[in-house]
């Protein structure tokens, strides 16, 4: 049974805020509207899961949060920054404070699990310098389950253990937001509960927010909201579930 319809013990702080956001591909006549109206607030410490169509914006709107495309219409809030028009440097510091977990993995295949998850914490030099990155890599693959692959390259990885390595890459340096584009789409059944059981528990202990994208109708039960979006046009309500079944 479904229960994502209770209302989340969250933070009351809004993380995530676009109002009248509008998005648009090509130009001239070629233009073609992919967002219409999106009006959504995401809350500190919530789980949210987008879901709906092939093909409905959904993976656009979740770059746009990610500051990965710029906002064209509207106005879109990250962590309290109007992103709309933001500057390269305003977007990449933003970048620093959120994580990504995408369906590809996005792995390097020539580093080890330990080197890929090392790599994060390099890129936030100035927050870990004094600390052992090394040891740092090494827990967090140990608490996602991969303590005895965390030499082992990329490219020899199962799919769930790739994804595993995503998910500690992502929550390593502690975001304040984790984006999650299809994380259990090439995933068994096993595997992608595990997977989404993961970044749950990690989440909630870091204090962090997700915000999910999934066609996935087997792992809605982690949400403490499910938004449902088709046609470029986001609709939160129950029968967002049942339009799955």
């Amino acid at each position: 049974m479904i229960q994502s319809w209770k209302p989340a013990q969250t933070d009351s702080n809004p993380v995530i805020v676009a109002s009248h956001l509008n998005h648009y591909f090509g130009e001239g006549e070629l233009r073609k509207q992919a967002l219409f109206d999106i009006n959504l607030t995401i809350h500190a410490g919530e789980i949210v899961i987008m879901t709906g169509p092939s093909g409905s914006g959904k993976t656009t709107l979740l770059t746009l949060m990610g500051g990965l495309r710029s906002a064209q219409e509207g106005s879109l809030q990250i962590l309290g920054q109007e992103i709309r028009g933001a500057a390269k440097q305003q977007l990449m510091q933003l970048r620093r404070k959120i994580g990504y977990i995408f369906q590809a993995h996005n792995l390097l295949t020539y580093l080890t699990a330990k080197q890929n998850v090392r790599m994060s914490l390099e890129l936030h030099d100035e927050k870990y310098e004094s600390q052992n990155i090394d040891a740092i890599a090494t827990e967090m693959l140990t608490v996602v389950g991969l303590k005895p692959r965390i030499d082992y390259y990329a490219d020899s990885l199962s799919g769930g253990q790739k994804q595993r390595v995503a998910i500690a890459r992502a929550l390593v340096s502690h975001p304040q937001i984790v984006l999650a584009d299809e994380p259990t789409a090439a995933l068994d059944k096993k595997s992608g509960r595990d997977v989404v059981e993961i970044m749950q528990r990690l989440a909630k202990e870091q204090g962090c927010t997700i915000l999910l994208v999934t066609h996935d109708n087997r792992i809605l039960d982690i949400a403490d909201r499910i938004v449902y979006m088709e046609d470029g046009r986001l609709a939160d309500r129950p029968d967002a579930v049942a339009a799955l079944e």
